[in-house]
């Protein structure tokens, strides 16, 4: 019973940490975007 929940539990953290960086890294191509647009109407 104590290694089903032990297993159960690394198994929640490990999907988190993967649904983590899928998040993090839509996040920082966002950001990167934002950056680009804002760098073209500087150079207008």
């Amino acid at each position: 019973m104590k290694r089903d929940l032990s297993l159960l539990f690394l198994a929640v953290i490990a999907a988190l940490v993967l649904g983590g960086c899928n998040t993090m890294q839509g996040a920082g191509k966002d950001i990167q975007k934002a950056g680009e647009k804002i760098e073209d109407a500087a150079k207008r």
